[in-house]
């Protein structure tokens, strides 16, 4: 926007600002309040102006973007700034808006209903889960070998073959002491499981494994190893029966029925939450494909800032120190996350215009639930709370967010199918 502020205007507040400046000005020489205008004027000519120009300029922005019924979502840069006293002040605003564009059609969007029927086979699933994770490993006393279902306790020592570069990192030898392998487990690699099986305690084997190109360990990605292994033990993995004194020592259940029930609704409970989650998504990845508008890119940075901000404190979290984090490159980072914080953008734009589409409002009372949700979590008094987020402009944003998550819950309804 050009804006242009009148001479006389720019005149009365040359005349203010001056005045204030003579009032608290010390020179020596001059008694306080004494010291002549042209002095004052040369002396502190930059302050003047810039007192001035925050004087005069913020106003008629305002009045600007009132009258022509702007709403900017960034700071404004104001270049070919034009100022001198008794002439008009003249400036350039440029600063960033809500672009405009259209959400019709929205409806047609459709996207496939999740089956969120939990299944017999999850609940038996997560019982195994449960008992498998109060086991106990005990010892098979008795003279025999190795056999599918059992568990071998070995200690091996590994060397890299083959020819060519090798990383220095990598030619350090695999090692292992007293490590526990299932044998014809799903998770055991099938050279492990067929030099186990049959074998005995005290016994050395030597074999070689071929790891797969994509397999998880890096270190051994495509790698071919050559083990020597000794058999220490046997264990058995004994599992807990499901009786209800072990239901009372998962927690506070009346017997084993009590628990299967109340893990049922929490697991029932948790896939319709994820699967409904995960189609909401798919429903707004639907809308950012179908409209096509320029997402302002104030936004897109904000959006950046808070994934870098997330990340950070998830590494903090992992035990990163503060000074490792201050030699990552943080160009890189920020570039990394730019496409991903421009649908991030986009997709809040479009809810929200859709928000307006189907008039949903947050209530007073949807917000303060909200916060009795954060006051417990963080343990802050809600009164405090409500305060700091009021004073920082969070509040505002907890309303937006939950705005947006009714609308994913209205779409969801009206388009998954």
């Amino acid at each position: 926007m050009e804006i242009e502020i009148p001479a006389d205007e720019v005149t009365r507040a040359f005349r203010t600002v001056t005045k204030r400046y003579q009032k608290q000005a010390r020179i020596p020489g001059f008694r306080a309040g004494k010291v002549p205008e042209s002095l004052i004027r040369t002396r502190f000519h930059d302050g003047i102006r810039q007192d001035v120009v925050e004087s005069v300029l913020p106003v008629h922005f305002r009045e600007a973007i009132d009258k022509a019924d702007l709403k900017p979502i960034s700071q404004p840069q104001v270049t070919d700034l034009h100022l001198e006293d008794g002439q008009p002040l003249k400036f350039k605003a440029v600063f960033e808006i809500l672009p405009a564009f259209s959400v019709d059609g929205y409806q047609d969007v459709k996207v496939p209903k999740p089956d969120t029927e939990l299944t017999y086979a999850e609940v038996d699933a997560e019982l195994e889960r449960i008992r498998d994770s109060r086991s106990t490993m005990e010892p098979v006393t008795e003279d025999r070998p190795l056999a599918d279902g059992d568990w071998a306790q070995i200690t091996f020592r590994g060397e890299f073959k083959g020819e060519g570069e090798t990383a220095e990192a990598e030619q350090q030898p695999v090692t292992g002491d007293d490590v526990m392998i299932e044998v014809g487990g799903q998770n055991t690699l099938p050279a492990f499981n067929e030099a186990l099986r049959g074998s005995k305690p005290g016994q050395q084997l030597k074999f070689e494994v071929s790891y797969p190109e994509d397999f998880g360990e890096r270190r051994l990605a495509g790698k071919t190893i050559s083990y020597d292994v000794e058999v220490k033990a046997i264990k058995k993995k004994i599992q807990p029966e499901l009786t209800d004194d072990f239901a009372k020592e998962l927690g506070e259940y009346e017997g084993i029925e009590d628990f299967k029930q109340k893990l049922k609704d929490h697991l029932a409970s948790d896939k319709k939450r994820r699967l409904e989650g995960e189609t909401r998504d798919k429903i707004v990845e639907a809308l950012i494909a179908k409209y096509q508008f320029p997402v302002p890119e104030s936004l897109v940075q904000q959006q950046v800032d808070a994934r870098l901000d997330r990340g950070l404190r998830a590494l903090a979290q992992q035990g990163m120190r503060t000074e490792d984090m201050r030699k990552l490159d943080f160009d890189r980072l920020r570039a990394a996350q730019h496409d991903s914080a421009v649908n991030e953008v986009k997709g809040s734009l479009l809810l929200d215009r859709i928000a307006e589409e189907e008039k949903i409002e947050v209530t007073d009372a949807e917000v303060e639930r909200e916060l009795e949700i954060v006051s417990l979590q963080t343990r802050e008094p809600l009164d405090t709370l409500r305060q700091r987020l009021t004073e920082d402009g969070s509040l505002a944003r907890i309303r937006e967010q939950l705005r947006r998550e009714k609308t994913g819950s209205l779409l969801y309804e009206k388009l998954a199918s």
